[in-house]
């Protein structure tokens, strides 16, 4: 009897843990955030461009796609912009232009600008005050959660040939 019990509550202790993971990973596919649709109005400082891409074609999990318009205190991400759901996602400045999965993003000195608010639709993020654009060479969709980059888009200035 003594065993029966001591194995039903293991049973019980292992099966609610893994229940628990898999309700962390799937609550973000079972109830998505809606889609934002933020908008920014009429404005002309325009200092770079971001295309988002799917950093890695062999995960079909991690992806993203559309394009972001970085003003001198904003990152705009537009309307066709589109991220794989998953839980904690963040959107960073990152120094490195060339952002891939192998890139040390979480030790790098980058920017958090913000939770995602949604996997798709326009949302702005403030740059903090004193921050230069020039020092940062990508945007990215970064997991905190499980540390994984979700997708990269390389800042291709408008006044400068530097991307």
């Amino acid at each position: 009897m003594k065993h029966l019990i001591i194995g039903i509550v293991l049973g019980l202790l292992a099966g609610g843990g893994a229940g628990f993971a898999i309700g962390i990973f799937a609550f973000p596919y079972l109830f998505p955030p809606p889609e934002v649709n933020e908008t920014v109005g009429e404005r002309s400082d325009v200092a770079a461009t971001a295309t988002f891409i799917h950093a890695d074609p062999s995960d079909a999990v991690h992806y993203g796609q559309g394009t972001a318009t970085i003003y001198s205190d904003l990152v705009h991400l537009e309307s066709d912009f589109l991220v794989g759901p998953g839980p904690k996602y963040h959107v960073y400045l990152v120094p490195d232009a060339d952002v891939t999965p192998d890139t040390p993003v979480a030790d790098s000195m980058f920017i958090d600008l913000g939770r995602l608010k949604s996997f798709s639709g326009s949302q702005n993020y403030p740059i903090p005050e004193g921050v230069d654009l020039n020092d940062y060479g990508s945007v990215v969709v970064w997991c905190e959660q499980f540390g994984v980059l979700i997708s990269p888009a390389r800042i291709v200035s408008t006044t400068d040939n530097r991307g």
